[in-house]
């Protein structure tokens, strides 16, 4: 019985107090204990023993859940010594089936990073304001490239306050991940010497099973599709790195189940029959070009929206949390874009059931990606999982535009003209410095240094969104708003980032994505279109 059918069931039987709120029905209540991590406590919190036979391989042939998106698996092949034998084979196979296609997975003699970023956001506690960001990232992978010095395997922590945590190893063996699944992990330090020794040509661990992972590893991280865990020992990076000693220490553990509801796109219809079904499939966030080396860098969506139960602990104070948001995506490439903006939100009041019955998400950015021939391109979109249904302002099926400050200020507006679902949206998120955090600086992967200072993040963003319907006015010839389909959706937990620069000025701006990039991308909303058109008649 899969962990997903078990969870359904967990969440439908859950018994709820009327008298509470859906925001308290999702926070367990305070246990009358010492909020102290210990090996008891941790015990108690985690996921139950029902939940703990996790599946330790990938089957290709089949999603792990029905909303994973393209992309969820590596794009790099890893160095640990588990794929040591299988990388060249592969790769030589894969240019013998389709010399043409050019891949957009890791070449060894590039610059290269993969980072994933998997968001908790707990219910609004006034006292501690206790959400979380975890941040797992790999750099310059792969023995072919001994000479780099920018090799990494890294994780950040972004927890309570906008404080911050990171733990790094230029080991990137240490990294492993799957190809087509979102399964990864890296082990810093092993509990004893002889989980270590097991690590040999003949034995290589990767994935494990949860009670495995936590008796054998001592630092390190581990994501299945469904569960994530870690332990990090580091520290806050003030002293000028990312590497042992080179900040004020600090812990953070963390073990959690999630329950996907949204990936990239609507809901799966509730068919058996895949092949019937497959414009209801999800999509890449970038277009179908994303799965070869044109963009840089190359982003995925890979959860808009799911469920998660268990506990993280922040220097000693540990959070319970049951079926609370939980966000995640992903980026690979050579480097981040020289400018970018940034906002999520899947926390809004109202919209927000534990069950899922009631669920809304945005994820609205933007920035300047380099493109071939050497040029870049302004881009934006604005998307929104809403009950199901997927609203997506691409500059491929519409238009988008912004106005983004150095800090404080993020207004994006999106409309989609094109497709079976035409809409309009504006999304305003208000970080203000007299009452909000002041957010914190992350690193992230850069071209010439390597995991650096790049980017300000925080979860406390005042974030608003209105979504109407988008109809054609023959009078006027042009596309006017229609009936309102959310009004003045709020949330006090917005995410947002600015990144690159520079950022002098407030960053005005209109997508307009390039010819021929922009006809290529269209062409699988252009086969749907027909499609409809000839099941219609």
């Amino acid at each position: 019985e899969s962990l997903l059918v078990k969870l359904n069931e967990r969440s439908t039987t859950r018994r709820k107090d009327p008298q509470k709120t859906d925001r308290q029905q999702y926070l367990l209540p305070p246990k009358r204990r010492n909020h102290h991590y210990c090996k008891s406590q941790q015990k108690e919190s985690s996921p139950s023993k029902e939940d703990d036979t996790m599946k330790l391989s990938e089957d290709k042939n089949q999603r792990a859940y029905p909303q994973q998106t393209p992309h969820s698996g590596r794009h790099f092949l890893p160095s640990h010594p588990q794929y040591r034998h299988s990388g060249a084979i592969k790769k030589l196979l894969s240019r013998l089936i389709n010399p043409i296609r050019r891949s957009a997975k890791r070449r060894m003699n590039k610059r290269f990073m993969e980072g994933w970023y998997y968001k908790i956001t707990l219910p609004d506690d006034e006292i501690d304001n206790a959400s979380f960001a975890f941040i797992f990232s790999v750099e310059d992978p792969g023995r072919n490239n001994p000479s780099s010095n920018l090799a990494l395997s890294a994780v950040q922590v972004m927890g309570p306050r906008d404080e911050y945590l990171v733990q790094a190893d230029r080991d990137d063996t240490k990294f492993w991940a799957w190809e087509e699944s979102q399964g990864l992990g890296c082990t810093f330090e092993w509990q004893n010497s002889k989980a270590s020794e097991e690590l040999t040509d003949d034995c290589k661990i990767t994935a494990m099973q949860p009670n495995e992972w936590k008796e054998k590893v001592k630092t390190g991280f581990q994501m299945l599709p469904t569960r994530l865990q870690g332990r990090v020992v580091g520290h806050d990076g003030t002293l000028g790195g990312v590497h042992e000693g080179q900040g004020v220490p600090g812990t953070c553990d963390f073990d959690m189940t999630i329950r996907p509801l949204s990936g990239w796109g609507d809901d799966e219809p509730e068919s058996d029959d895949r092949k019937r079904n497959k414009k209801h499939s999800q999509k890449s966030t970038a277009g179908w070009l994303a799965s070869f080396a044109v963009f840089e860098p190359h982003w995925q969506v890979t959860m808009a929206d799911a469920r998660a139960t268990g506990f993280a602990t922040w220097n000693g104070k540990q959070y319970d949390f049951e079926d609370v948001p939980f966000y995640a995506e992903k980026n690979w490439g050579g480097e981040f874009p020289s400018k970018w903006y940034w906002a999520q939100c899947n926390a809004f009041d109202g919209y927000c059931k534990p069950d899922g019955s009631s669920r809304l998400s945005i994820t609205a950015g933007g920035g300047r990606r380099k493109i071939p021939l050497g040029q870049t391109e302004d881009l934006g979109m604005v998307s929104i999982h809403y009950n199901g249904k997927f609203y997506e302002a691409v500059p491929w099926t519409g238009e988008m535009e912004w106005d983004v400050d150095p800090w404080g200020k993020w207004i994006m507006r999106g409309r989609c003209t094109s497709g079976k679902r035409l809409f309009e949206a504006e999304i305003s998120a208000i970080c203000d410095p007299q009452t909000a955090p002041p957010g914190v600086v992350l690193r992230a992967p850069t071209r010439d240094d390597g995991l650096a200072y790049f980017c300000r993040d925080s979860f406390y963003a005042e974030t608003t969104l209105s979504l109407w319907e988008l109809n054609y006015d023959t009078d006027q010839k042009e596309y006017v708003r229609g009936e309102a389909i959310i009004d003045q959706a709020f949330s006090k937990q917005g995410a947002v980032e600015v990144g690159g620069g520079p950022w002098w000025d407030s960053w005005k701006g209109k997508s307009k994505m390039k010819q021929p990039m922009k006809s290529m991308v269209k062409l699988p909303y252009l086969a749907q279109r027909l499609q409809r058109k000839v099941f219609r008649r």
